[in-house]
């Protein structure tokens, strides 16, 4: 959070008016925070924890796991979350929400992400492919030496 003084412009004539803020300025002063994107903004609201707490609903096809984080992580970060509890690894993951594919640098709060929301996830099927040949390269490797002793 960001702390900026700025000039009163005008004098304030009525008590209410000095003290109907909300709470959220203290001895004048105007609450800034900068977001995400690099815009800098007035804070709405008072609270310390700045950073709210959502629950997001995973599902991976077969199953679904609902996850708490906050709300301005990126979709890489929620990647890595989804990596302890499903075990596919990041690079492995493709999140969609609404539809569409999500960038690992996306902000959950900037692409429209609330409370409750459900991100499906998809294993990467060029990844998946790449997995298979692997063991189907290493079942044929496994397989040929057991031959050679067979035949001798």
């Amino acid at each position: 959070m960001i702390r900026l003084r700025s000039k009163k412009l005008f004098k304030r004539s009525s008590s209410k008016a000095s003290g109907g803020n909300g709470g959220c300025s203290r001895n004048g002063d105007i609450q800034w925070e900068l977001r995400p994107g690099g815009m800098l903004v007035q804070k709405r609201e008072c609270g310390e924890g700045a950073d709210e707490e959502i629950t997001v609903r995973i599902s991976t096809g077969s199953s679904w796991h609902e996850i708490s984080i906050g709300a301005t992580v990126t979709f890489g970060e929620l990647k890595i979350v989804v990596g302890m509890v499903t075990g596919l690894e990041p690079r492995e993951q493709r999140l969609l929400f609404k539809g569409k594919e999500r960038e690992d640098g996306d902000h959950l709060h900037m692409v429209g992400v609330r409370d409750k929301d459900k991100v499906l996830v998809l294993e990467d099927p060029a990844i998946k492919e790449s997995k298979l040949m692997m063991a189907m390269a290493e079942r044929q490797v496994m397989s040929s030496p057991c031959h050679t002793v067979i035949e001798v």
